[in-house]
């Protein structure tokens, strides 16, 4: 029996197991959409483009699975770009799908024709350094092997989204249904090797040490590699500092945690590491500009490194290291716990963080009631710099940070995407500026009931920007302040809830009355202007 292309193409989504499509209709992915209406694919309406391709991140970072935007041609699939461009900096599977012109019309002009023929836009260049595959799908006779190459990318450890782009006309072809069974829709699997020569050599690194530090990154979550970490810190006494994007890998609360390593932390573990780590064994961690504190030498200097990736480009990337193992990490983890036994290394320093600064009790509090009140929350953050010192996440307390390109105005749509997937209380971290480029995404949520809190720090400026200019030139401030409406009857007109936090007292009446688990609610944060958090940025 045959089908259209359009139909073929959402049995192939739903083979892969996704279960939303997020985007915009437009006349050239209509065949598409029309075989989307009788389709268990969910389909999410969004407001922006762009903000489709973040609602996917948002998802697959939530769930780890593979999720999916879909738009029509030209400035629909030129809407997604950054979405896209961060989604292919995390290396996360997410499948796009455009419509495109009739074939029988390229290069001559037709609407909004991205074929690159006849001077039209050309969306494969578009799109070529920030997918890891990509194609204009003109003939159905090779339509099984894009597919083919598409589901291993898809399913494959070191994902990336995949963009097919089908003109009208192609959509509307005949092939045969049967063509997917012959596409393996089965997640590989790293290989996994239960025994590494150089454990022996780790294990006894780290009886050596004195004073062990471990640096875990976002490496341990892709490894599933939490349990083993803690384990190993509980039995071996080893001091855990994480990456922004590993922040939560362990219970920031415990006595092991020296919180996160950035230039847009409190510095805490930075100065440990500095003070009193002999040994640093970095785990799935890439060192990159904002862990490694723009590649300072002191962070390193004096220490042995061992360094463990499932990526062997990362291995002595940024540093060299006296171990180097390449290897799955939990594996890796595992191996070591067995080669140390009951072994134990000396207690760690003293270590304690700095008290919260006046100015900062209001958003602490916040956090700190949070995690108290709110088991299993999400938070997805563009301000990075009060969550990742204020927020004592953990396993249970998922914190997404702006990772990928850090295209700010990300979390609110991600946040979406997540909860779309996952039922349980989801927060959206932002400044007022990203606020902004993507509060009408609100409205999605509101369309589709779907539970959010966005804490949005109001200080009228693009925080990052003038803290720059107070510190490196000179109090010349220029296109960073701006007036912001009056956002509780902004909330209003949305039909949401709205709440004004200038002290603990307010974050108590928040979480007294507020309906954080199933209401939508804007917590608006009010924010001196002039205060800015100590850290100091130089790039």
């Amino acid at each position: 029996m045959q089908i259209t292309v359009a139909a073929l193409i959402v049995r192939f989504m739903e083979r892969l197991g996704i279960a939303r499509a997020y985007g915009m209709p437009g006349s050239h992915i209509l065949p598409v959409y029309d075989q989307l209406y009788d389709s268990p694919i969910k389909t999410v309406l969004v407001k922006h483009e762009q903000g489709a391709a973040f609602m996917a991140c948002g998802e697959v970072r939530a769930t780890r699975g593979i999720a999916a935007c879909i738009t029509t041609a030209g400035p629909g699939a030129t809407n997604l770009v950054t979405g896209i461009a961060n989604a292919y900096a995390d290396k996360l599977p997410i499948l796009i799908i455009t419509g495109e012109t009739s074939t029988a019309i390229f290069g001559k002009g037709g609407l909004q024709e991205s074929s690159g023929e006849g001077g039209s836009i050309d969306q494969t260049d578009l799109f070529r350094g920030i997918t890891r595959y990509h194609k204009i799908v003109e003939r159905t006779d090779y339509l099984l092997q894009v597919l083919r190459q598409s589901t291993r990318i898809l399913l494959s450890p070191n994902a990336g989204p995949v963009l097919l782009s089908f003109p009208y006309n192609i959509q509307k072809e005949l092939v045969e249904e049967t063509l997917l069974d012959d596409i393996r829709f089965v997640k590989e699997q790293p290989p996994v090797c239960h025994r590494f020569a150089a454990t022996d050599d780790m294990a006894q690194m780290l009886r050596a040490s004195k004073h062990p530090v471990i640096v875990a990154g976002h490496g341990c979550f892709i490894a599933g590699a939490q349990n083993a970490l803690e384990r190993l810190g509980e039995r071996h006494a080893v001091r855990v500092a994480t990456t922004l994007k590993g922040k939560g890998l362990i219970a920031e609360s415990s006595p092991r945690a020296l919180g996160c390593l950035g230039v847009t932390s409190d510095g805490s573990a930075y100065r440990h590491i500095v003070a009193h780590a002999d040994l640093v064994i970095v785990l799935g961690a890439t060192f990159n500009e904002r862990t490694s504190y723009l590649w300072d030498a002191k962070l390193m200097a004096g220490k042995r490194v061992i360094q463990v990736d499932h990526d062997a480009a990362q291995l002595e990337k940024v540093f060299r290291a006296d171990l180097a193992i390449h290897g799955d990490i939990r594996a890796v983890l595992e191996d070591l716990l067995e080669c140390l036994g009951n072994d134990a290394v000396p207690p760690a320093p003293t270590f304690s963080r700095p008290p919260v600064a006046p100015h900062f009790t209001a958003i602490a509090h916040l956090f700190d009631r949070l995690v108290d009140n709110l088991p299993n929350a999400m938070v997805f953050d563009d301000n990075i710099i009060l969550a990742q010192t204020y927020l004592k996440a953990s396993p249970q307390h998922r914190y997404f940070p702006n990772s990928g390109v850090s295209a700010l105005g990300h979390a609110i749509p991600a946040a979406i995407g997540a909860r779309c997937a996952i039922a349980t209380p989801t927060f959206a971290v932002t400044g007022d500026g990203g606020f902004q480029m993507a509060c009408m995404e609100l409205m999605t949520a509101v369309n589709y009931k779907v539970p959010l809190n966005v804490v949005m720090i109001n200080n009228g400026t693009l925080g990052l920007i003038r803290k720059n200019q107070f510190q490196l030139y000179q109090e010349r401030y220029i296109d960073c302040d701006f007036q912001n409406p009056d956002y509780a009857l902004l909330a209003q007109s949305f039909g949401i809830a709205h709440w004004r936090v200038e002290t603990p007292a307010d974050v108590d009446a928040l979480f007294e009355h507020a309906d954080l688990k199933d209401g939508i609610n804007l917590i608006e944060v009010m924010w001196d202007k002039n205060v800015f958090p100590a850290y100091r940025s130089d790039r």
